[in-house]
């Protein structure tokens, strides 16, 4: 298979993982020789209630057995569709009431930009230094990296860029500003979250100028801070939310929610302002509504603060400076990105998985599902001090 893999595949970096996949349980990824790993990385915060767990997988059969696809999305009332749309509504403030589900995160974040421009009458879009909101050209476009931007330029233009909790730049938000983009804890930059209520300034000056705030809750939402959405944590309510990664627990999914009367301009002038064909697919649908009902109706979100106590309590080690994040949405900040890759493939021997962060190479990525137990902290965190303590051996 690794031959293969390497042959028919495409490779998006030059030295992946490449472990063969044999099957998948609980918080452990088993490889083809029957290797257990324990899962700390959660499918990049994807599988939010770890791998194959009975709910989910009984959602998805119980559906292929009525039907797949059937058609675009917002045509047929499909009722997987609209029971996910409606509980992600009766859990969100009143402004969040009208949901758009798209296939990922990326495509959610290109669709909140469209209605942005859409709902103001303006072009400029506002974002983040090093921020991350997904891979294609008008995502990308609002990355604030230019070591990933450089190679695929020209992007789309009418972008300007600001220092997250840099609150001199927040004056940079004009009546020019159709949308202020901004990762309620930045991700790839390490695991930031905003300060002082940053959030809120930045939405109140927003609401002076007629800007719209989205906040991407890609990484941040469904769970993983302690709260369904990861703005509850800071005293703001934006006017767009994007989400995706954990909601389809699992499953490829994304969405951008809005009041109506926001969402509303994408119906006319033109129509079809935005489409998608399997966006919103019943199967994936499905599976969205498994994994809220598992949460709502549970412990796990609260859960995860206690969880992520527990980790900072087992992780204090000469060779880690901090801790960033919050819940189960954690990094563990090392002195070098040597330091960080080192510890990172000796836990992988040693059968933990841990990951890297796209723009803060010193950080070590620890994001397990919300569903991994105490005593799966205890042997996954002993891991990776054991590692820590080999590194600052030969250090």
């Amino acid at each position: 298979m690794k031959e293969d893999f390497f042959k028919y595949q495409a490779q998006t970096s030059p030295y992946p993982l490449a472990i063969e996949i044999s099957h998948a349980n609980g918080s452990y990824v088993y490889d083809s020789n029957k290797k257990a790993y324990l899962d700390f990385i959660a499918g990049v915060s994807a599988n939010t209630l770890g791998h194959n767990h009975p709910t989910i997988s009984q959602a998805i059969k119980n559906q292929v057995d009525k039907y797949t696809h059937v058609m675009v999305y917002g045509e047929f009332i499909q009722q997987p569709q609209l029971e996910l749309c409606k509980i992600l509504a009766d859990n969100l403030p009143e402004n969040l009431k009208t949901v758009y589900l798209t296939n990922s995160g990326t495509e959610a974040t290109e669709g909140a930009l469209k209605l942005a421009k859409r709902f103001t009458g303006r072009s400029e879009i506002i974002a983040a230094k090093n921020g991350y909101h997904g891979n294609t050209q008008g995502a990308m476009s609002v990355c604030g990296a230019e070591v990933q931007n450089s190679a695929f330029r020209p992007l789309i233009p009418g972008i300007k860029f600001i220092e997250y909790n840099n609150f001199v730049d927040i004056d940079k938000i004009t009546t020019k500003t159709a949308g202020v983009i901004l990762e309620t804890i930045q991700g790839g930059a390490g695991f930031i979250e905003p300060k002082n209520d940053y959030l809120k300034k930045v939405k109140e000056k927003c609401d002076a100028v007629g800007a719209l705030l989205i906040l991407d809750e890609i990484q941040s939402g469904i769970g993983r801070t302690g709260k369904l959405f990861g703005f509850e944590n800071y005293n703001v309510v934006p006017h767009i939310i994007v989400t995706g990664k954990g909601l389809g627990g699992g499953m490829p999914i994304g969405a951008f929610i809005a009041s109506f009367e926001i969402m509303s301009c994408l119906t006319k002038h033109p129509k079809l302002g935005h489409i998608t064909t399997f966006g919103g697919h019943p199967v994936i649908a499905a599976a969205g509504k498994a994994t809220l009902e598992e949460l709502l109706n549970s412990n796990l979100i609260k859960d995860s603060l206690a969880k992520e106590k527990l980790i900072r309590k087992l992780l204090i080690h000469p060779l880690v400076s901090e801790i960033r994040g919050k819940g189960l949405m954690l990094a563990a900040i090392v002195e070098t990105t040597e330091i960080a890759s080192k510890v990172i493939l000796k836990c992988l021997n040693k059968g933990l998985l841990l990951f890297w962060l796209l723009f803060e190479g010193r950080a070590i990525r620890i994001t397990p599902p919300l569903t991994i137990s105490d005593n799966e902290l205890y042997k996954g965190c002993n891991i990776i001090i054991e590692s820590l303590n080999e590194v600052l051996a030969d250090y």
